[in-house]
């Protein structure tokens, strides 16, 4: 097992206490005994103690009894609030439309101010009831847009106004969900809410991609916060990882990780008894003996751990490898605000090798701008997409905004969704007229097919199926700028199932510019930041081979957790179709299954004193 838990250098640890487990905290003993286990196995900095959920609300006496517990042991305290209205597997919120919930809602944010000058709401501060007295009040308008009103007015006038009556001093913190694509639907306001509270706080736990009903990807554990990040700059306060829902425990492990590389200056460990639970290895046999990066069969040889050891391990693994990172950088993405369309698109694009940056509004400073079908919700969108192109920008669209905007892109250039389907099994690689260079093979995958004018627009990617063709991305020119078009699969997993060459292809023009490429099979995530760090980290159950090329020559790699060097080659200084290039160095790397590194590039005369 490992020993004694090492102080927090790079970021903060955090505990949530539910108002059930606050209860059970009359039991002195068990407090005692339950703190001893969690504090063995992880350096906890501060802990939530929760005063409301599911109609259950902690007494004045106990609530201050806790707290100074904590305060005793040298912990920072806050308070917690779970709007629910009762425990189902299919939540339900109050109904804020109902006097009697809106006053109950009230006297929950005055009592828990009158206990702490800081409170996080969970994330059940949403509307979902569709009551008489809801549907009466919503009247004509859609259910988001009157949800949105009503949260807004719910934030100021029973929470946060309440609370500050109470306490002056009381900062209230507001945890998004990691459903962010959906926020509108019930009420939470991702443009208003930031600016009534006192911060954000960010939903990282993606659990299992498959057997969950969200099926949200690894990923986002880290595009999500770097998106609340460009939302309020300064005012996330960290992410939230619960311990539910995976069928490894690897799994859980990568959560913790991802949360951290995307730079969140504090974990949430949801919550104090799921840290007690054991932490079996489940179903990781397959590369259980490779001594992947959370290395659970030599690590906990002799007996399981509970999950407050486990998280504490792969805590302090990390801890100085993310003081040595600078900021995240990524390939600009613009999500709109309150905005739906090729949901969660982002984070697949992320698991194929792609660093994705969110921002909620346009980002004019960046060289490549990628647009998914969110985009649409700007109504101004293609006047922006034309001003770029003409600054000399670059614009990448998805098939699903091309498919939605239809002819107003006519204008740049003339493309139909054919409403034919294909599946295409080859692809060829091309940057004109010609046969092109074979990019691999893959098993039949749905896209749509999109009609293009020949020398007009060209096809660097293609797929062929029967001896038919569908582009895979295409380019068109426009003013200063380019034009691409990038094809997704009906099913976004069916990313994964494209050949190497295929996503290498598209990463070196979807991320040009960023100071890494990646040349590898999907499921394999580069983070990259802007002082020539980047973390390689890899989803898949198998080892696997890669190369990542920087700009420049003489440059050599480090391993920022061993020190170690890797010795890169010059790659020859070749454009596309033989015109001349930058030179670049590469590197031939392995990551073992489920496992991240981290690297520094530094010129080769560089000692790393």
């Amino acid at each position: 097992m490992p020993g004694q838990p090492s102080p927090n250098q790079s970021f903060r640890v955090a505990v949530y206490i539910p108002v059930s487990v606050v209860e059970h905290m009359r039991d002195r003993a068990w407090l005692e005994s339950s703190w001893k286990q969690i504090s063995s196995g992880v350096k906890v900095d501060k802990v939530y103690i929760e005063t409301y959920r599911s109609r259950t609300i902690a007494d004045d006496d106990l609530i201050e009894s806790v707290k100074k517990f904590f305060t005793d042991h040298g912990v920072m305290v806050a308070g917690g609030i779970a709007y629910s209205d009762g425990d189902s597997a299919q939540f339900r919120s109050f109904s804020y439309t109902n006097p009697e919930d809106r006053a109950y809602v009230k006297h929950v944010a005055e009592l828990t101010a009158r206990h702490f000058d800081e409170i996080m709401l969970d994330d059940f501060f949403f509307n979902n009831t569709k009551d008489s007295s809801d549907i009466a009040a919503k009247g004509t308008q859609s259910w988001s847009d009157f949800r949105l009103k009503l949260m807004d007015g719910v934030s100021g006038d029973l929470v946060m106004g309440p609370a500050r009556a109470v306490n002056p001093k009381v900062k209230i913190i507001i945890k998004f969900p990691n459903w962010y694509p959906h926020f509108q639907g019930d009420g939470y306001d991702l443009a208003a809410e930031p600016k009534i509270f006192s911060g954000i706080y960010t939903g990282t736990e993606t659990r299992d991609g498959e057997i969950t009903d969200q099926h949200l990807q690894a990923y986002e554990s880290y595009g999500i916060i770097r998106y609340f990040d460009n939302v309020a700059p300064g005012h996330n306060g960290g992410g939230w990882v619960d311990t539910y829902d995976i069928r490894y425990v690897d799994r859980y492990v990568e959560q913790l990780w991802d949360t951290m590389f995307a730079k969140a200056p504090q974990i949430m460990l949801f919550e104090w008894n799921g840290l007690l639970r054991p932490a079996p290895a489940g179903d990781r046999q397959q590369w259980a003996g490779q001594h992947p990066s959370f290395d659970y069969s030599a690590w906990f040889a002799d007996q399981t751990p509970d999950y407050a050891a486990v998280a504490g391990h792969a805590l302090n693994e990390i801890d100085p490898i993310v003081g040595k990172l600078g900021k995240p950088v990524g390939a600009a993405v613009y999500r709109p605000l309150n905005s739906t369309g090729e949901d969660y698109l982002e984070n697949y694009l992320g698991e194929v090798g792609i660093p994705v940056e969110m921002f909620s509004d346009f980002p004019k400073d960046a060289k490549t701008v990628l647009l998914t079908e969110a985009a649409k919700a700007d109504p101004q969108i293609v006047a922006k997409i034309k001003e770029h192109l003409m600054d000399g920008g670059n614009v990448v669209i998805t098939s699903g905004l091309q498919r939605v905007l239809g002819d107003k892109l006519d204008d740049i250039c003339e493309l139909r969704n054919s409403g034919r389907k294909m599946t295409p099994t080859n692809y060829w690689g091309a940057y004109g007229a010609g046969g092109g260079s074979n990019l691999g093979s893959s098993a039949p995958i749905l896209v749509p097919k999109i009609d293009f004018m020949t020398n007009d627009a060209w096809p660097l990617i293609r797929g062929t199926a029967n001896g038919g063709g569908v582009p895979m991305l295409l380019m068109d020119r426009y003013g200063k700028g380019v034009l691409y078009v990038l094809t997704i699969p009906d099913n976004f997993n069916d990313l994964y199932s494209l050949p190497q060459g295929v996503l290498t292809t598209i990463r070196s023009y979807v991320a040009e510019g960023l100071p890494v490429q990646l040349d590898a099979p999907s499921q394999v995530s580069l983070f990259a930041y802007d002082n020539n760090t980047f973390v390689l980290e890899s989803f898949r159950a198998e080892p696997v081979s890669l190369k990542v090329s920087l700009d420049g020559t003489s440059k050599h790699l480090r391993n920022l957790a061993t020190g170690e060097l890797v010795a890169g080659e010059t790659a020859p200084a070749m454009g596309r179709r033989g015109a001349a290039g930058s030179p670049k160095t590469s590197f031939a790397l392995s990551l073992l299954p489920h496992s991240y590194a981290a690297f520094i590039a530094e010129p080769d005369n560089a000692t790393g004193k």
